[in-house]
């Protein structure tokens, strides 16, 4: 099994440690990627058989023809609105600022540019959106006060308001979360999955197996989401470049909460056809199949 260094991953670790699935498999390990053509390359190699994902990422696959399976939604909001300004209240404040946006392409960009449109935003015009490579480089703007606001994902958020405070920096706030902002900007379509966990090709069709394995992360998810102490300790163990800490602030503001895929396929297809409108490109040009939807 693999994931990111973030919370969809963070139930594949207690899964890990705890033989969740000892039934199935003899040994169970968990494989640490830091973007997506990492991956790919695991999964070329048959080194992965189950990997926590943005959710548009399988279906990117699969619309390129690949035989991959989408098994659960579980992370419903990773995004927040990050600034050094106190009278930034939420997304619509951000006209005339600079707002550092550390992914391009992906999925954060897309719902990002879909709620500042609604706010009538056009990046560009009302507002700069500053890019930079990665999540650390924003981070590091922000601590040497080099920018005002930012748009980050979880764990970064935590990670950055915990070395603020460790360095005795000047405020920061936690503004606002995308999944907020969504439900206000579009509330006949408040729902907004964001990540969870995909099967390889060569384990699509194993459905029992693939049922296990949903069924034991979401017992999983449910123990971090009510054991965030414990779970972050549990992190720190198998990711020690992560701060107990700052793990633990990110588990308790992110809605943990796993659904089968083939249940929540209503929001997934309400997000994927707001992709398909606007950035077909990014979920291959289609939309998944009803079999893409499992376990």
């Amino acid at each position: 099994m693999g994931g990111p260094g973030a919370v969809v991953s963070f139930p594949l670790l207690h899964m890990v440690e705890t033989n969740a699935l000892a039934e199935y498999a003899e040994r169970v390990e968990f494989h640490l990627w830091q973007n997506p053509d990492q991956l790919r390359v695991l999964l070329a190699k048959n080194e992965l058989d189950y990997s926590a994902v943005p959710v548009n990422l399988p279906a990117l696959m699969a619309g390129r023809g690949q035989h991959v399976r989408l098994l659960n939604v579980s992370v419903w909001g990773i995004i927040w609105l990050v600034s050094r300004d106190p009278q930034v209240k939420g997304f619509a404040d951000l006209a005339g600022k600079d707002v550092v946006l550390p992914f391009q392409r992906d999925l954060p960009a897309i719902l990002i540019d879909e709620l500042l449109l609604s706010h009538g935003l056009k990046p560009g015009k009302d507002l700069t959106l500053r890019p930079v490579r990665d999540g650390q480089d924003a981070q590091a703007l922000l601590l040497a006060g080099r920018a005002d606001h930012a748009l980050l994902v979880e764990p970064a958020v935590s990670l950055l308001l915990w070395r603020n405070r460790s360095k005795g920096g000047a405020p920061l706030y936690r503004v606002q979360s995308l999944e907020s902002a969504w439900k206000q900007a579009f509330p006949q379509q408040p729902e907004l999955p964001q990540a969870g966990l995909m099967s390889s090709p060569q384990r699509a069709e194993d459905g029992e197996l693939a049922r296990a394995v949903e069924a034991a992360y979401a017992e999983s998810a449910r123990w971090c989401s009510t054991q965030p102490r414990d779970c972050a300790e549990l992190v720190h163990r198998h990711l020690p470049h992560l701060p107990v800490e700052a793990v633990e602030e990110s588990i308790r503001v992110t809605r943990l909460d796993s659904v089968a895929a083939s249940v929540a396929r209503g929001p997934l297809e309400a997000l994927f056809g707001l992709i398909a409108e606007r950035h077909p490109q990014a979920i291959g040009g289609s939309m998944p199949l009803a079999s893409f939807y499992g376990p």
